[in-house]
Parts: structure tokens; sequence; C-alpha cells
């Protein structure tokens, strides 16, 4: 027995002895799995193996400040919350971006008592500050000064004739690249067509016309007429340029007509002369109970020739206009080789009453052209939302039921607006 077991505690220890011990690999996995984190990934990374010669400290120490300045730049990206709306996270994504663009440079990290800037941001106020400058300088532009003219009138009972002295004008605008102007005066009585011009005085900005002019005219017609005068600068050229236009209306209120009377008056600025565009006579009647309207038209006159033969194919197309939109259009026959058209042919749309105070007529004279497009002579409108004469009618009409108003209508150069509405021939109208 004694024998056995001492060959028993001899296996024991030959078997102990022969047991391999647990290496230094299997410790550094157990360390890589370890919760604990970086730093003991870090060192079993660095002494994985016993054969290789250990990495200085400093080393270890810049390797390990690198990967904790890398982990806290992750967990601040991952933890960093998300913008709920475009409009209110605008602001806060302009500087997360910045930072974020600093960082790529190769910056490890961003100072977070930096104050966001406001680089790239949108500032409205100076786009409206923009807009009021805009509207300023349109408005200055439409009053700029364009002088004054000085004329005396005076009606010569004899002759039953009006006398018309244009005298000087001051404080006229420079038209030309010299820094002066070439003015001269168009006058006419309106609304006959009848005009008279001035000379041309050179290089003046002050000129001195002393020039008179007499036009025919029965003293009790003055009340309804208009004296207009056209200021222009003259071209050798080119087409002349209009400086301004004076209209005098109330000749008898204006001044005392017996004798010679000095007048100063501004002149309005003025782009182009709407009385070279002719004048057009309707009547309008409205029907309550029935709910019609009727626009008679009756004639033109004086119309601006269109065609080199020196007339035009006038006609008349009228639109009505509800809100803004072009509901109905209809137009007259066309009148051949004529400035003096007569037509009385009327023109009836069924508008109810409670709608009459939204709708609107736009008159437009138009002359044909067998092969081009049709041509915008002039325009005009009627309606609540018109203007003077436009206006005036309309509500006088309202005032008379089933009685035909008539009136002369001068004719209107055609806005960009006007255009698209009376633009000829659209065929995506609904006649009637």
């Amino acid at each position: 027995p004694y024998l056995r077991n001492k060959e028993a505690a001899a296996l024991s220890s030959s078997s102990a002895a022969l047991t391999p011990q647990k290496s230094p690999v299997t410790m550094a996995t157990d360390k890589v799995k370890d919760p604990m984190g970086s730093m003991g990934f870090l060192e079993a990374a660095v002494k994985i193996s016993h054969t290789s010669p250990d990495i200085p400290a400093e080393v270890q120490l810049s390797m390990r400040e690198h990967f904790l300045r890398r982990t806290q730049r992750m967990q601040r990206q991952a933890t960093e919350p998300a913008s709920s709306t475009r409009h209110s996270s605008f602001k806060r994504h302009l500087p997360r971006q910045m930072q974020s663009i600093s960082l790529d440079l190769g910056n490890d990290y961003a100072d977070e008592d930096e104050q966001p800037t406001s680089i790239g941001r949108i500032k409205p106020e100076l786009y409206r500050q923009k807009t009021l400058d805009t509207d300023e300088s349109a408005k200055n532009s439409n009053a700029k000064n364009c002088g004054k003219i000085n004329f005396s009138l005076k009606y010569d009972y004899d002759n039953e004739a009006l006398l018309v002295n244009i005298l000087k004008a001051f404080d006229l605008p420079a038209k030309d690249l010299c820094g002066s102007s070439d003015p001269y005066v168009k006058i006419y009585l309106l609304p006959d067509r009848k005009k008279f011009q001035t000379r041309v005085h050179r290089k003046t900005l002050n000129p001195t016309f002393d020039e008179s002019f007499q036009f025919p005219v029965p003293y009790d017609e003055l009340a309804i007429r208009k004296l207009h005068m056209s200021v222009f600068d003259f071209d050798r050229f080119s087409r002349h340029d209009m400086i301004g236009e004076v209209v005098v209306d109330n000749l008898v209120e204006t001044s005392d007509l017996s004798r010679e009377t000095d007048i100063w008056r501004d002149i309005q600025y003025a782009t182009t002369e709407s009385v070279d565009l002719g004048e057009i006579m309707f009547s309008l009647c409205y029907l309550p109970t029935a709910g019609r309207l009727t626009l008679t038209v009756i004639k033109c006159r004086n119309l601006k020739a269109m065609d080199i033969t020196g007339y035009s194919d006038p006609y008349v197309k009228v639109s009505l206009v509800c809100d803004g939109r072009r509901l109905k259009k209809k137009k007259t026959t066309i009148k051949k080789n004529t400035l003096n058209p007569t037509y009385n042919e009327a023109i009836i749309f069924d508008i109810p009453p409670d709608s009459m105070d939204h709708v609107s007529l736009h008159i437009s004279v138009m002359d044909y052209d067998m092969v081009g497009h049709n041509e915008i002579i002039g325009v005009n409108r009627v309606g609540c939302s018109a203007e003077g004469l436009g206006k005036g009618h309309w509500n006088e009409m309202l005032a008379c039921p089933r009685k035909p108003i008539a009136h002369w209508h001068p004719l209107l150069e055609a806005k960009k607006s006007e255009k698209e509405v009376i633009n000829p021939e659209n065929p995506d109208l609904v006649l009637s």
C-alpha cells in the first residue's frame, strides 16, 4: 500500500507539470471583452506580445489622448438632438455646420464658448429697404421736375377765335448728351385734332418762343374744350423725345378771356402724347329688371393713322371684366380706310344687378390687318374701378336706369397689363 500511494503521488505531480499554463494572449482577450472600455483595450493591444519591445511611454500617452478625444467627439455627435422643423432649426444648424467644417479641416475639437456667427443668414430688412428705395425712386421719377411754361389766353369775339400766345419756357430738363435740349411746343384745342407747332430753339433750357396761334371756336363751346400743350426735344436723327405736357381745362374759369391773361403752369412729366390716339363716343344704358347692359358704339374721330396709306381700318372690341378676370368679348364691324368711322352698333351683356359693382368694360379701338396681327390704336375703361370720366360715366348710367348716356372718351395708350386683356383674337375666350 505504501508503494501504491507513492506512485499515485508521483503521477499526480507529473501531470501537474505537464498541464500548460494560461498564456498572456488569453488574458488580453478577456480584457478586450471587458466593458470597462478603452484603457484596458489599449494596454492589451500594446502588450499583446512578450517578444516585441515595449512602446515608449510618451507615445502611449499621445495615443491614449487621441483615442479619448475621438471617443468624446463621437459621443457628442451621437447625442445631439435632431431639429424638428426646417425654419426653426435654420439658425441653430448654421453654427453646428461651421463647427463640423472646422473638424474636417483638422481641428480636433471646437471651442464651445465661441459665439455663433451670422455669416450666411438672410436679413429681410435689407431687401425691404431696397424695395422702399425703389418705390421712392419710382415716385421721384414720376414727379421729377420738367420745368415751367408761360403762355397767355384771349378770346376774339369778333372772329370767334381763341388766341393762344406761347411766350417762353423755363428750367427744362436736358435731353441731349451735351447737357442741353432743342425744345419746341405742339398746341391742340381738344377735342379737335387741328395742331399748331412752334419753331425749334437750339441748345437751350430756357427758350423764348413768343408765337401766337388762333383756334376758331364758338364762345359757348369753350367750357367743354381743353387746351393741350406738349413740349418736345427735337432730334435730327431719331424720334423726338417728349419732355412733358400741360392740359388746361375750364378755359372760361381759368382766366378772363376778354383781355390777355398771362399764365404760368408746371410741365407734367409724360413719355407719350395721348392726344395723338383719337377719341371714341359711346353710350351706356342699364335695365335693372332684365339685368341687361347695352353699350352702343356711336363713332370715333381723329384716330391715329396705323397704315402707310395714312389711314386705318378700325373696329371696336369690348371686353367684360369681373374682378380682374375677363368673361366675354364682343366687337363691331370693320370700317375700311378711315380715321373717323361711324358705327351705331349695340353690344349687349347680361349682368345681374348685384354684380354691377364688380364688373368693368375695357374698350379698345383696333386697326385690322389682313396679314399680320391687329394693332391697338387706343383703349378706354368704364366701371366702378375706373378713373376720371370712365367712373363718372358709369355712375351716371347707374343713377339714370333705362336711359342711354353718351359721352366722348379720349383714347389712351395701352399698358402692358391692358395689352394682355385686349390682346387680339384669343381663342380661349367665351363669346356670346
